[in-house]
């Protein structure tokens, strides 16, 4: 029997499995008012991210965010409530990409290492 509840249910677990639930910290900023703010996200997929955030936001207001290991990233409140928000980027990134730490080279080994 295939209804339509199944389907939703379906649906949604495939959309939690795109995601990649994590703790970072990051910066948001927007562009039209160059306000800045550390966030915390709580999930990111190739599309988009949840993150909890200090300040309100308006749904559809353009937004940069500094990911770990990706650097900034464009994209726009899709949702926002309670303290957290929706962000949906302009273009898909590599959600892995996030988790990955920042290379600072070789360099900055002790020589004895």
């Amino acid at each position: 029997m295939n209804d339509s509840f199944g389907e939703v249910n379906m649906s949604a677990a495939k959309r939690s499995m795109d995601r990649d639930s994590l703790f970072l910290k990051a910066v948001l900023r927007f562009p039209n008012t160059k306000d800045e703010h550390e966030v915390r996200i709580r999930n990111v997929s190739a599309g988009g991210l949840m993150a909890d955030i200090p300040t309100d936001a308006p749904r559809g207001e353009p937004v940069e965010i500094k990911l770990r290991s990706i650097g900034w990233v464009s994209g726009h409140i899709a949702w926002a409530t309670d303290g957290r928000v929706g962000i949906a980027f302009d273009h898909h990134i590599n959600p892995k990409d996030a988790r990955n730490p920042v290379n600072t080279g070789a360099l900055d080994l002790p020589l004895y290492l």
